[in-house]
């Protein structure tokens, strides 16, 4: 037997405590580095069995209307919603068995409250299916076990989130309470509540049993004309262009026949990255070790919730009267190469990368210091850039839906609603795959409670554009050209506003979904028909629109227009040169002062009126400056429409106080 606090001495047989190996060491994850070579874990089947099947445990159909691939948590929950929706010619096909890849081992936390009003939503219809639902439909346990959850706060900028968090879950009614460090204690007497601020308890949190939830899920999704096929690994996805170049789904390919489907759906967890490259899809996420270690029984430990120190970085899960202890690291060891024959494995213990997760347990509950290890799990799971999963349909091929990239709870009715009727029910916006990571990255490095390390250069610049005049780089704006026999019409079903000005007009509109539901805004400028006058302007020889686009939802919209004009089967093309031009915004009441200086055309609202475009020259070189924000305006109010204008002093704020654009009626 190991002793936590001493982990890893199994192996080479050193018994000293933790304690002890602090004090004759430079750090106290001084530890031998040979790993663990047994993999006891707590389940029925830890290792892939040879039971002698070596085809598919069904016939396979010769057409779906869907074929799922991955037989994990969020492949069976896909297959469930798909058919309480209705479908019933669908199919889900696993390599192996169902769960053999990560979801066997996955420690099954379940925590209501999260920032994301979406997320709430997500997780309480999660928790109801595999708590209540389920059960009531089958008849079978699922292993939903309520014992609640704890977050702790070792600071006061913790406890105020925590704080909100608790605010969001009361418009959602999940109950919860802000405990103080001793209620804390009382609540959970095995637990170190010196260095709390307090922590945030909710009773109706607990863990799911993966593999009996999966297991529930597909016996459901078969008693409703499902098909499940395991031991059949996908060796191919077909992908044909249709009549107008559009590359769709045909048909999946496997060693034992082929499904003809127009519709894919890839569950494939860490495998995910390899399917998609079958059907010449990119999905951005990679594989990665993750670990956690099971004690010894702990006398004390019994019923208590289950514990996130975000903090710390290290989660307890009760497991009867043990815990599981585990975390994430900022060091994680990526798994470069995905075996294909990886199934119901685990990867050996690196007791080096794990050990700065036993700090935090120890603090958190001393009792852990003298406490047996009784197994190690370590196996693979997928991450994300932005540690949110990948949803949706693909913008290289139409037909091929990703439902991959999970290291929390699922969202498989959402996809399932998204497959049938185009769209999620919910705003999933953050998860779905048309969306550029690139700026989240960007942002990465501002997330904090307190202001973000730019603070006072943020103010000199909002003071600057307010006071006198302010340069923005906006290039990485989406700037998109809509051109063809039908960009007109195109144009007509795509934008709520009246796009039949003028050439050089630039209108202001939005785009909405079937459902009625905002899409995005943006601003569409009707070219003038004729020559090209820049390099990256195409050639206009009838209707051509430029439309400029929010840089962080300028793929999104791409994915969206692009679909539309599929869709509705619209002769236009779209041009995409968002990496080509730049685009540049002078704001501030002394703009027209600087830009007059450097432009060759009349920048006086009579002669460049509001929401119109002109190609001029700056400073001997030809540009396309639109003013969506200067000039003359009409301000219509219940019917009636006054005309206004731009003050240099608002009425309002005379001391130039507030940010311009206040407008009054003349």
């Amino acid at each position: 037997m190991a002793i936590l606090g001493r982990a890893g001495w199994r192996v080479v047989g050193f018994w000293r405590p933790l304690g002890a190996v602090c004090r004759t060491s430079p750090r106290c994850y001084s530890v031998p580095s040979e790993h663990t070579t047994e993999k006891s874990v707590p389940y029925t089947k830890t290792l892939k069995q040879d039971d002698g099947l070596r085809g598919p445990t069904k016939a396979l159909p010769s057409s779906a209307d869907v074929v799922v691939i991955g037989g994990g948590s969020l492949g069976c929950q896909t297959l469930y919603h798909l058919c309480k929706m209705g479908l019933t010619n669908v199919v889900l096909l696993e390599r192996d068995r169902l769960t053999a890849g990560t979801t066997w081992h996955t420690a099954g936390l379940l925590w209501q409250l999260r920032p994301s009003d979406t997320e709430v939503e997500l997780l309480a219809h999660t928790r109801h299916v595999v708590s209540s639902e389920l059960q009531a439909e089958t008849g079978l346990d699922t292993g939903w076990i309520q014992n609640g959850g704890l977050f702790i706060a070792s600071n006061k900028q913790r406890l105020d989130e925590y704080k909100r968090l608790m605010s969001l879950g009361k418009v959602y009614g999940i109950e919860s309470y802000v405990l103080s460090p001793a209620e804390t204690k009382e609540l959970y007497p095995l637990m170190n509540v010196r260095d709390l601020y307090g922590t945030l308890y909710v009773p109706k949190d607990g863990t799911m049993d993966p593999a009996g939830t999966c297991a529930t899920l597909s016996r459901a999704a078969t008693a409703r004309g499902a098909t499940v096929v395991e031991n059949c690994p996908v060796t191919g996805i077909q992908v044909n262009p249709d009549h107008m170049g559009v590359r769709r789904v045909r048909a999946v390919e496997t060693a034992f026949g082929t499904i003809q489907t127009p519709c894919v759906v890839n569950c494939a967890g860490v495998w995910a990255t390899k399917l998609g490259e079958l059907a010449g899809v990119n999905v951005p996420l990679v594989a990665m070790h993750h670990a956690y270690v099971v004690t010894e029984r702990i006398e004390g430990i019994q019923n208590m919730p289950n514990v996130r120190d975000h903090d710390a970085s290290v989660y307890l899960r009760l497991q009867g009267d043990a815990l599981s202890v585990g975390g994430y690291e900022q060091n994680p060891i990526f798994w470069d190469v995905v075996s294909d024959k990886f199934a119901f494995s685990l990867f050996d213990l690196d007791w080096n990368i794990f050990m700065q997760h036993i700090d935090g347990a120890i603090n958190r509950v001393p009792a852990l210091e003298k406490t047996g290890i009784k197994s190690t799990v370590c196996g693979p799971e997928s991450f994300t850039a932005d540690h949110k999963p990948l949803l949706g349909e693909a913008p290289e091929v139409r037909g091929f839906y990703l439902g991959c990239g999970f290291n929390s709870a699922g969202c498989g009715k959402e996809l399932a609603h998204w497959i049938i009727h185009g769209r999620p029910e919910k705003d999933m916006y953050g998860y779905d795959i048309r969306f550029d990571y690139k700026y989240n990255e960007l942002l990465g490095k501002e997330y904090t409670f307190d202001f973000p390390p730019h603070h006072g250069t943020i103010r000199d610049e909002c003071l600057a554009c307010r006071c006198s005049v302010a340069v923005f780089n906006m290039s990485y704006f989406g700037k998109f050209y809509l051109m063809g026999p039908d960009a007109k019409k195109a144009a007509d079903w795509l934008f709520t506003a009246d796009i039949n000005k003028a050439p050089g007009s630039t209108v202001y509109s939005c785009m909405l979904n079937r459902r009625g539901g905002t899409e995005s805004d943006l601003t569409v400028s009707r070219l003038q028909a004729g020559p090209t006058h820049l390099p990256l302007t195409p050639e206009c020889n009838g209707d051509t629109y430029y439309l400029a686009v929010g840089g962080a939802v300028a793929q999104h919209n791409w994915s969206h227009i692009q679909t539309v004009l599929q869709d509705q089967g619209f002769d236009c093309t779209m041009a995409d040169h968002s990496e080509d031009m730049g685009m540049i915004s002078i704001q501030g009441p002394r703009s027209r002062e600087l830009l007059q200086e450097i432009v060759d055309a009349d920048l006086s609202n009579e002669a460049f009126p509001f929401s119109t475009h002109k190609i001029i020259t700056a400073a001997g070189h030809k540009v396309t400056p639109e003013y969506i924000r200067s000039g003359e305006f009409s301000l219509e109010r219940m019917g009636v429409v006054y005309k206004a204008r731009a003050h240099l002093k608002s009425p309002f704020d005379p001391d130039n106080k507030r940010v311009k654009g206040i407008y009054s009626t003349e």
